[in-house]
């Protein structure tokens, strides 16, 4: 009887063996379930977190980097050829994709003397330009003759350098730094 005692017992504890195996097997598959888990929710939220520091970057470099850029020469118009009265100079699309809209550009000027904020200026599709779109947008290719008129009060003399900035809606500001000439002429390419 003894040894049916023991043969019992033994039976008892493999079957005890057998379920602490299978125990613990789900115990195992319960953790590595829950780290699996918590592990993607970390990985998304590290991913959202980048995405939303790349988004703010690009919203920055949209800022701060150049929509527009000036096309062509400036000229400095001189009618009566004794003080510098426009500067006239085409701007474009510095990023191909980006639209600007021009009747929302401001125009500022400066000498050594003054500063004058949001200046006259005409700006016109340029006449060898196709228009694409909406008249006041910059589009693609288009390009925009910007002429602008210095205030009356300026005393822009031989040799003096003078600023004009172009802020556009979206994008820097672009400075156009130039300097007049010793003699005036009625149209002068300003360096």
């Amino acid at each position: 009887m003894k040894s049916k005692l023991f043969a019992i017992l033994r039976y008892f504890h493999i079957r005890e063996r057998g379920m602490t195996g299978v125990t613990t097997a789900i115990i195992l598959i319960a953790f590595v379930t829950v780290a699996s888990v918590l592990s993607y929710s970390v990985l998304s939220a590290g991913i959202f977190s980048s995405e939303k520091a790349k988004e703010t970057v690009y919203k920055g470099l949209t800022k701060s980097s150049n929509t527009l850029e000036v096309s062509s020469y400036v000229l400095g118009l001189s009618p009566n050829e004794t003080e510098l009265e426009f500067v006239q100079f085409f701007l474009g699309l510095a990023i191909p994709t980006e639209k600007v809209d021009v009747s929302a550009i401001v125009i500022n000027f400066w000498d050594n003397d003054s500063h004058y904020e949001g200046c006259s200026a005409t700006i016109t599709l340029a006449s060898d330009s196709l228009e694409r779109g909406i008249s006041n947008i910059m589009e693609l290719d288009e390009q925009f003759r910007v002429t602008v008129t210095i205030p009356d009060s300026a005393n822009v003399t031989a040799y003096e350098n003078f600023t004009i900035q172009v802020m556009p809606p979206t994008g820097g500001a672009i400075k156009i730094k130039r300097q007049l000439p010793s003699t005036l002429q009625q149209v002068m390419d300003l360096r």
